[in-house]
């Protein structure tokens, strides 16, 4: 006959709860503590556990919290303090001694008497659940919620990292148990109870218990009185639940229950008890902000954009999830390229000439030639998470991908990039084509086939502009059917691949850019980052580079992390640079941008745009040191820009020289004025010899009849290896020639 155990002992209480609680939490705990020798029953230490456990990981005796990473401009100077998770590390001497003592009444009374295991709470809870028949009573002990908050801070933002944190399984409970029965012979009792203040989520995105303290009550933890510690202290069991902004009631109750165990284990006294259970919840509710919402003079919107780079660029990591921890563990010091005077230039110019109240806005990006670096990033509106003061955080100077919208349809900024394909495929500098005042889109080939708009119309802006135009006349009153023509010509395959050349492979939204005629009108949505570094390599002279943000970066041991280079290519010759530059020009001196100059008269090129409707306007310029793209419209949908009043000015119709150019010009006169006068390497374009109204255009390859059509005067032949003009060299055709319509 077997042994009979005392029918009160600890064994058989045990096993009765068991019973009784099945699969259960607190079934998995005592299990566990009996699995372990010695541990349950004797002395809860890591004396006798098993060998593998002797050495706990660093993670848990000091954990690397996630913190504040600092992001600086060029110049040394910080533009943010920016967190995936707000929280402020404190010391035991920062924090209230009441705030320490309510957070153990209510969560672990006993933390300072037992071991990692309290065997006499887990046999309570035991038998209150037996009692109840459900598990209404937890016996975990501080030191092991703790060990558990350490795996929830590993997984971050990481879902099945995260579940597999907070799943109820016995397995789960035998890890934590093991690791706090070893924390606690490696930790004094107040340095865990430290590191769980400091590690614990108190709602609201409060991590820790300062951030918990500023965000309820407007203070640091170590100024909490008794209620508003006990508040605090009860929130932990369920954040959600007991919510104070949300739920005060439930807030309340639970206070006063935490308020109640202070005095209960003679922690305040019956006069505090009384004043605490008194007095108002007193919540002084402070919103959580992004550290990006704090920087200045606009730069909210590139902090925005670095965050984004941080997330999405390999560079800082194989996967989404490396990268999401590096910016989540924080600590990081990041250098940036961003130009704080030029940054104050675009912020006031976007936010003076187009007000914040306007029904539409303005952005502005800055872009050194040459090394791609973004100088400005500015928009009229300001950065935040209040619409009511016309708020956004939609980044509206780049890609949707990082922070921005779906862009805008960029008009005739567009025109510039098919003149480049033209003249690497061989047109001349002074073609000719007919650019009547409207025309069907005809047939054009692709890289795959052709495309039939199958009569669609195009037309000029105005009926008085009738060709035949040459490309500098054109190109200054920005002439569609011109465009459209040289369109035909060069095939949409060469255009397409010189966009690609220039960054522009894939629009604002993601998808490729599309093959089709209305591509040279800009039809087809960019942002104005996209844009600047687009002209940014017509002003370095064919060079584009990809737009970088980071100069250098290091961690929080202060080691140096790999930052995106540019990756700079010869995009175009640079004679053909030099040949787009000296037709932007013209646009500036002559043409639809006459009105748009630098005080000091340096030389500048640029290009006009307006789209249908008047939805947006853009005027992009540079100077051989600096190129900044400006764009008009409405932020989040399309608005007509006629009849319109923007900046306290009316307009009847904007145009990009009358709405984005002097945005433009106030910031561009700003920050170039007194530095040294950069000129353009331009070539010589004949003055056109026009057909009379009527007559055909000449062919491809002639000058309207002043070349002897074999490369060896003015017009050239139009191939691969012509001289034009005086010397300008058109380089080897790289799209193959001519892919166009054949060439006569």
């Amino acid at each position: 006959m077997a042994t009979q155990r005392p029918a009160g002992s600890v064994l058989d209480k045990a096993g009765l709860g068991i019973k009784l609680l099945g699969t259960s939490v607190l079934a998995g705990i005592l299990v566990a503590g009996m699995a372990l020798p010695a541990v349950g029953a004797l002395g809860l230490t890591a004396k006798d556990t098993a060998d593998s456990f002797d050495d706990i990981p660093s993670d848990f005796t000091t954990p690397a919290l996630s913190q504040a990473s600092t992001i600086y401009d060029s110049k040394g100077g910080v533009i943010a303090k920016v967190y995936d998770r707000d929280r402020t590390i404190l010391t035991k001497e920062q924090m209230a001694p009441i705030m320490r003592q309510a957070q153990v009444d209510i969560e672990d009374n006993r933390f300072y008497e037992h071991g990692a295991v309290d065997l006499k709470g887990v046999l309570r809870a035991a038998t209150k659940n037996a009692e109840a028949g459900s598990a209404t009573q937890g016996a975990s002990t501080l030191t092991q919620q703790y060990v558990k908050n350490v795996f929830v801070e590993q997984a971050g933002d990481n879902q099945d990292a995260f579940l597999d944190a907070t799943r109820k399984s016995l397995g789960r409970k035998v890890k934590e148990l093991k690791i706090a029965i070893k924390l606690e012979e490696d930790l004094t009792k107040d340095q865990i109870l430290t590191n769980y203040l400091n590690i614990t989520f108190y709602g609201h995105q409060a991590y820790g218990i300062e951030a918990a303290a500023n965000r309820y009550f407007s203070k640091s933890a170590k100024d909490l009185t008794i209620p508003e510690a006990a508040m605090l202290a009860g929130l932990v069991q369920n954040p959600s639940a007991y919510d104070p902004v949300l739920h005060p009631k439930a807030a309340q109750v639970r206070r006063d229950t935490v308020i109640n165990k202070l005095l209960e284990y003679k922690h305040i006294t019956p006069e505090q008890a009384k004043e605490a259970l008194a007095a108002p919840l007193g919540i002084k509710y402070k919103e959580p902000l992004n550290g990006c919402i704090t920087a200045q003079s606009g730069m909210g919107f590139f902090c925005d954009y670095v965050r984004h780079v941080v997330k999405q660029d390999p560079v800082f990591g194989k996967t989404a999830a490396d990268r999401q921890k590096l910016w989540s563990q924080g600590g990081l010091k990041i250098y940036t390229t961003i130009d704080p005077a030029k940054q104050e230039a675009a912020h006031e110019a976007v936010t003076t000439k187009v007000k914040v109240t306007d029904s539409v806005s303005a952005a502005m990006t800055m872009v050194k030639p040459g090394t791609g670096e973004i100088l400005a990033m500015a928009q009229t509106r300001p950065y935040g998470l209040d619409s009511k003061q016309n708020q956004t955080v939609l980044n509206l100077n780049v890609d949707a991908a990082m922070g921005g919208g779906n862009g805008f349809a960029p008009g005739s900024t567009f025109k510039p990039i098919l003149a480049a394909a033209a003249l690497e495929s061989g047109v001349p500098i002074d073609q000719q084509y007919p650019s009547p005042y409207q025309m069907s889109y005809p047939r054009m080939t692709t890289c795959d086939g052709t495309w039939n708009e199958k009569g669609v119309p195009v037309e000029n802006e105005s009926s008085t502009e009738v060709g035949p135009f040459a490309l500098k006349d054109a190109m200054a009153k920005s002439v569609n059917t011109y465009f459209v023509q040289m369109e035909e010509e060069v095939g949409l395959c060469a255009m397409k691949q010189m966009a690609t050349k220039l960054g522009i492979g894939k629009l604002a939204n993601g998808s490729p850019i599309k093959q089709i005629p209305s591509m040279v009108l800009g039809t087809q949505e960019v942002s104005p980052l996209t844009m600047a570094s687009a002209y940014a390599a017509f002003a370095a002279r064919g060079k584009y580079c990809k737009p970088i943000a980071i100069t250098s970066m290091v961690n929080a041991d202060n080691k140096k992390l790999p930052v995106p280079k540019a990756d700079c290519s010869q995009a175009m010759a640079e004679t053909t640079a030099d040949g787009i530059n000296t037709l932007l020009l013209g646009v500036t001196e002559k043409g639809t941008a006459s009105g748009i100059n630098i005080s000091d008269g340096r030389q500048i090129a640029g290009k006009t745009g307006t789209t249908d409707n008047r939805y947006a306007a853009w005027f992009t310029g540079y100077t051989p040191d600096l190129a900044t793209s400006v764009w008009l419209g409405g932020p989040t949908g399309n608005i007509s820009m006629r009849n319109i009043r923007i900046g306290g000015r009316y307009y009847s119709s904007v145009y990009g020289a009358d709405g984005p150019g002097p945005i433009w010009q106030k910031a561009m006169n700003e920050v170039l004025v007194g530095t040294k006068r950069s000129t353009f390497d331009t070539v010589n374009v004949p003055e056109a010899n026009p057909t009379p109204t009527g007559s055909p255009a000449p062919p491809p390859g002639t000058t309207g009849g002043n070349g002897n059509g074999n490369g060896n005067g003015n017009g050239g032949n139009g191939n691969a290896t012509g001289l034009i003009n005086g010397g300008f060299t058109l380089p080897p055709g790289t799209f193959g020639g001519n892919t166009g319509r054949p060439r006569h």
